[in-house]
């Protein structure tokens, strides 16, 4: 099994303060301005995201339960996301009209069930919305391609805004434990405030605590990088 799952906004839940009495204000913030200050120096053509890298300890992940929690942050950490939808003829037109990528049943259908296309599809895009009518139907028409991805649409209702859900996804980042004891989560990006990439951290690292069987104790490092950048410590 997966272990715990868990899905919190940003409002309730994790609160931006409490066990961050770990890393101390300033250092977080002179850590961010390293990170920013190295990208500026070297400046790229495209706008470099900011993981947050994750080193763990005292955590078995063939013994212990591999977790997984999604939370969403305040400030979207990747706007360049490339989103698809799935969507019925009131999605796909909304979808049009937004400019964003869209395919309904007839679209999936012409895949043909065939694997190596499914796949392509499936990287193409980091994230999947789709229509009820059509969530249901994407075992039969692509097989288990999408879920094989960890890309699973996220199901969005007639009555949601689509561009907010749309913002919504792209501001959600997935921690989850695969067989090894280190995570790359997204937390911002160059473009950024200091202060939001701030907000955004300080929430990722209390919500990866708190899925933490033994909370800090199973944190052996924190680093923060810019996708091009040299890692810094920040725990």
């Amino acid at each position: 099994g997966t272990g715990r799952t868990a899905t919190r906004g940003c409002a309730r839940g994790v609160r931006a303060t409490g066990s961050m009495a770990k890393i101390a204000n300033a250092h977080l913030r002179s850590c961010i301005q390293q990170v920013l200050e190295g990208s500026e120096e070297k400046k790229r053509e495209f706008l470099e995201t900011i993981e947050l890298q994750i080193g763990l300890k005292n955590y078995d992940p063939q013994k212990d339960k591999r977790f997984a929690g999604n939370i969403k942050l305040p400030h979207i950490p990747r706007p360049k996301m490339r989103v698809c939808v799935l969507g019925d003829a009131f999605h796909c037109e909304k979808a049009g009209s937004l400019g964003l990528d869209h395919k309904n049943a007839d679209g999936l259908k012409n895949f043909n069930k065939n694997k190596k296309l499914i796949k392509k599809f499936a990287k193409k895009y980091h994230a999947f919305l789709a229509s009820e009518s059509l969530i249901k139907q994407i075992p039969r028409l692509l097989g288990p391609g999408l879920n094989k991805a960890g890309k699973f649409p996220t199901l969005v209702q007639q009555q949601e805004d689509l561009s907010n859900k749309v913002d919504e996804i792209k501001a959600t980042i997935k921690f989850q434990l695969k067989k090894v004891l280190c995570l790359n989560v997204a937390v911002g990006h160059c473009g950024m405030s200091e202060s939001e990439i701030v907000d955004n951290l300080k929430l990722s690292i209390n919500f990866l605590v708190l899925l933490l069987k033994k909370n800090w104790q199973n944190i052996k490092v924190l680093y923060i990088k810019s996708t091009m950048g040299k890692p810094v410590r920040l725990y």
